[in-house]
């Protein structure tokens, strides 16, 4: 069975932040390269999605795995859809309120 996945906002704007900080340290091309790998493997989710640690400690149902050892992907899976929320990089806290 194959599995929908899906970015939320949060998601998507952690992958642009990740983009510019590569970027203005490493270059765009690597940059480019970085958040690609890191977007497909969130769509590699959609064959496998139980993988990674579950936290409910902080969010029901929520997921993590981490992705090169410099990301963790946050994500939730409802029915059969993967709902990716938030692409952690480079040791940022792992917060879901008051952000």
């Amino acid at each position: 069975m194959n599995y929908a996945v899906s970015f939320a906002p949060t998601a998507t704007t952690d992958l642009e932040d990740v983009f510019d900080y590569i970027a203005g340290n490493s270059g765009e091309q690597i940059a480019r390269n970085y958040v690609a790998d890191i977007y497909q493997y969130c769509l590699g989710l959609d064959t496998f999605p139980h993988r990674g640690t579950g936290r409910d400690d902080l969010l029901p149902g929520l997921r993590l795995v981490g992705f090169k050892h410099q990301a963790t992907i946050a994500f939730l899976i409802e029915d059969t859809n993967v709902f990716i929320i938030r692409v952690f990089y480079g040791g940022r806290d792992i917060r879901f309120s008051d952000e």
